[in-house]
């Protein structure tokens, strides 16, 4: 009998874990011909997720567990819970129930069919987040998409079927700065998208603030590519022919007018807009060697403490 995995990152859902059990046994009971195996990962949490994983394990035969030593982040988590995947077939979804557990017969359906190793979700709507993120959501996937070869899909989730050669494709990259919708779509693969309407968390109160989110997708654009890099090239050849120009200008105006333009605070002006591109270049170039400077490290993705067998 084939086996699906599901891993599921958790990281301080007390509230949620009860309520994703219920619907997930729900939607087990549907499938057919299928064996089901649950991997927790908890992320380091501080309250009583382990304490409630730990007593699924005990109750359920087919749940699992692994525990951080701290929070590592949700990249770790889907990486340690797809080391641990002893699946045919792997969904990764997130506890809080935005990821519909009810999509998975349709989703086993489509990669049954052998015509898809890998079955995608994404929101057609954003309904429910700030529209200031939901802004912001949408202005970083048209610019990854503009910079980066590897195209990612506006509104795909990291809830996602994959097939045992897509999951060993995933485990064959130990890079330390993870991004997973990129990795899910830089492995290629056939792969099915399903759209569904957004869903609100369930209960408790979402990890990712405005800065997390941020951060997380300046990864992914260091990630996924070198355009800031020339960008910053461009940008430095911009002004120097612009200040080449200025110097012409004035070194003409004071042989043949004998006429030097005055005015300290234009002067100053355009010193910190230089020194600002300088700047914002170097920091540029900081991101790429602080993301090298990690890589060379090779320190570990995550540290368990605790685990099932």
């Amino acid at each position: 009998m084939d086996l699906l995995t599901l891993v599921v990152p958790s990281y301080n859902e007390e509230f949620t874990l009860p309520l994703f059990m219920e619907e997930i046994q729900r939607v087990i009971k549907t499938l057919d011909g299928v064996a089901v195996e649950i991997i927790f990962v908890d992320d380091g949490s501080r309250d009583k997720t382990l304490a409630i994983i730990r007593e699924f394990h005990q109750k359920y035969n087919f749940v699992r567990y692994i525990s951080f030593s701290r929070n590592f982040g949700k990249e770790s988590a889907i990486l340690a819970g797809l080391h641990a995947s002893r699946g045919t077939w792997t969904a990764v979804m997130d506890a809080d129930l935005q990821d519909p557990p009810k999509l998975l017969p349709e989703m086993l359906n489509f990669i049954n069919s052998g015509e898809y190793d890998c079955v995608g979700t994404c929101r057609v709507t954003r309904k429910g987040e700030p529209p200031i993120r939901s802004f912001f959501a949408r202005c970083f996937y048209k610019f990854i998409n503009c910079i980066s070869d590897t195209k990612l899909v506006d509104g795909a989730r990291d809830y996602k079927l994959l097939s045992r050669k897509a999951v060993d494709a995933l485990l064959a990259m130990p890079e330390v700065n993870r991004f997973s919708k990129g990795l899910y779509e830089w492995i290629g693969f056939r792969t099915k998208w399903i759209s569904y309407e957004n869903v609100e968390r369930v209960a408790g109160e979402t990890k990712w603030s405005f800065w997390k989110l941020f951060r997380y997708s300046l990864q992914g654009i260091v990630s996924f590519s070198t355009a800031p890099l020339l960008i910053s090239a461009f940008l430095g050849v911009f002004f120097m022919f612009i200040s080449l120009v200025g110097i012409a200008t004035l070194a003409v105006r004071q042989l043949v007018y004998n006429n030097s333009v005055a005015g300290w605070t234009s002067l100053s002006c355009i010193i910190l807009l230089i020194g600002g591109v300088q700047l914002f270049c170097i920091g540029v170039m900081g991101q790429y060697m602080s993301k090298m400077y990690m890589e060379i490290k090779r320190r570990p993705h995550y540290i368990v403490s605790e685990q099932s067998k």
